[in-house]
């Protein structure tokens, strides 16, 4: 959604023409780096780009990071437990929107995935927090 181009940054709102996805990976030594994924629409493309470097960060100890041309939205997969929501204090130098989940839970039928989204809400109103979570659960229906 376009909300996400904007980030509140000091006291102005800065606009960035591209995005792009900051996952918090488990690297080869048992410790954890960051990298950047440039977004795509194209969702075999970003695939590749994500298993690409997010392996390469992994194997490498490193984060590999983009410059600051990218607004860049942090993800976090804590697959070892199950979670309703995670609650992170925003610091001031810090307000990029956050998506993260835990263990998928499988209940009779069906399977859910419940996500925690943290955003500041200088950058999107709840009305434009709704609108992107369904986008993705529509993204996740087509997908599956």
């Amino acid at each position: 959604i376009a909300e996400f181009y904007d980030l509140p940054f000091e006291d102005k709102m800065v606009r960035f023409d591209q995005l792009a996805i900051g996952p918090v990976i488990n690297n080869c030594k048992g410790g954890i780096n960051y990298c950047d994924i440039p977004y795509s629409d194209d969702l075999q493309k970003f695939c590749l780009d994500y298993h690409d470097i997010c392996n390469k960060a992994a194997s490498q100890c490193t984060n590999l990071c983009l410059d600051s041309e990218m607004m860049v939205i942090g993800t976090s997969a804590i697959i070892q437990t199950e979670i309703d929501s995670i609650v992170n204090q925003y610091a001031k130098g810090f307000n990029n929107p956050m998506v993260m989940w835990g263990k998928y839970r499988k209940h009779w039928l069906k399977v859910t995935l419940p996500i925690s989204f943290q955003f500041h809400h200088v950058q999107m109103d709840g009305g434009q927090a709704a609108q992107f979570l369904e986008k993705l659960q529509m993204t996740i229906n087509a997908i599956a």
